[in-house]
């Protein structure tokens, strides 16, 4: 399994897949997920019953950190968008309001999973929270929009 050192920047490339290209299956919907485990009906009543209301539920997190992403669908990520409305992000923490650094990506190390990377869209957003990105981006070929 390849590792990612960045967890948020695993998201996005999971929404790149999952969500937008429809090819990193299935689709993981936490509600379903918790539904078939625990009975769970209400997310946001769970959310605050748990503290979990700003936060990233385990059981997301504990997929999303264990999905195996094959070698060949990272080789047609070409794009990246940056945008706090990502149905991942919805997936991980029903409640997030979007206010807070949650979903921030603080390291482009994982750069090198995506090779052929040529364009990430908002890169000037707050989510991507790394010092000097678009010289970093540049660096790598890559486009900031």
């Amino acid at each position: 399994m390849i590792a990612f050192k960045d967890f948020n920047f695993k998201l996005l490339v999971i929404e790149k897949l999952m969500y937008w290209d429809e090819t990193l299956t299935p689709q993981f919907s936490l509600g379903e997920h918790l539904r078939e485990r625990s009975g769970v009906t209400d997310l946001h009543r769970y959310a605050v019953d748990n503290d979990l209301d700003h936060k990233v539920f385990p059981e997301a997190r504990a997929y999303f950190e264990g999905l195996d992403i094959p070698d060949e669908l990272l080789l047609t990520v070409d794009e990246l968008t940056i945008d706090g409305g990502h149905q991942v992000y919805q997936e991980c923490a029903p409640v997030w309001d979007g206010e807070d650094e949650l979903f921030d990506v603080r390291s482009l190390a994982d750069l090198a999973l995506v090779p052929n990377l040529r364009s990430v869209v908002g890169a000037d957003e707050a989510l991507l929270a790394v010092p000097d990105k678009l010289d970093i981006l540049t660096a790598h070929g890559i486009t900031a929009d």
